[in-house]
């Protein structure tokens, strides 16, 4: 699958999206927003894949909306408009918290606005060192609680930190964004894509039931009380423990090899 805006391709069970404007710095536009959303929503019932990549094409991963070709656009609609739109974005974030598979941003340029959210929306970020992220929103009148990002950053960065990035909407360098908790690992831009390219790697040779399982528990957790959490945690593990992948690892420790998993 390919299109004009964004390259999309499959090899050894990892899926890469290239966002593919850069002479706008992988501004999104509504139809890519569009085929975004359906395509994280179909990546959940794809078995050929097991890890999601994402990355931008050129100097950015993603400055967010297009100006002209959303905000031109929109703001010519009524309400109901306004709301449609605000509510498709979002459920393109939905659709990758809902997905049973972990997502990497390699985020190689500058995350802004949008594009900051959906690297958020990642479960894992690489970051390169002299890439940005703008929680961009306040800066052109709107509220940082934008696609979910009121939701997501507080949990990752904290409160305090997650309320300065979206009133303010500072850049964040990657010294920062390492510092704070927002990324995971920051490398040199000639390392990035062998950085990201060896964790996928590992994630798609990996139990991916019990990986993709775990990204469901945790989301589920953050609305439970302790007592729901441990009783939910105590089923979905005795049903892990009468797994394939668990007994493979069981003869394998055994026979002094290395497991070979086959994700049930």
């Amino acid at each position: 699958m390919s299109d004009n805006n964004f390259l999309y391709n499959v090899e050894n069970s990892i899926a890469t999206i290239t966002l593919n404007r850069p002479e706008v710095l992988n501004a999104l536009t509504l139809e890519t927003y569009a085929q975004l959303r359906d395509l994280f929503e179909s990546l959940r019932y794809d078995e050929a894949v097991k890890v999601v990549v994402i990355t931008g094409a050129g100097r950015a991963f993603c400055s967010g909306g297009d100006v002209h070709e959303i905000i031109g656009e929109v703001l010519d609609r009524d309400m109901r408009g306004h709301l449609d739109f605000c509510r498709m974005t979002g459920h393109l974030i939905r659709n990758m918290r809902l997905l049973d598979k972990p997502i990497i941003a390699a985020i190689n340029g500058t995350a802004a606005g949008a594009g900051a959210v959906i690297a958020l929306a990642c479960d894992l970020r690489i970051m390169a060192e002299a890439a940005k992220f703008a929680f961009l929103f306040t800066r052109v009148g709107l509220t940082g609680a934008d696609m979910g990002a009121a939701y997501l950053l507080p949990r990752v960065v904290g409160q305090g930190r997650a309320m300065e990035l979206l009133m303010l909407g500072d850049d964040v360098d990657a010294a920062a964004a390492e510092r704070i908790g927002l990324v995971n690992r920051v490398v040199p831009l000639e390392q990035l894509g062998a950085t990201v390219g060896a964790l996928a790697e590992r994630l798609a040779n990996g139990p991916s039931l019990a990986i993709g399982l775990t990204k469901l528990m945790v989301n589920n957790e953050w609305n439970m009380d302790l007592v729901s959490a441990l009783e939910s945690e105590a089923q979905a593990q005795a049903l892990m423990m009468m797994g394939a992948d668990h007994r493979a690892f069981y003869e394998a420790f055994r026979e002094k090899r290395r497991p070979q998993f086959i994700g049930r």
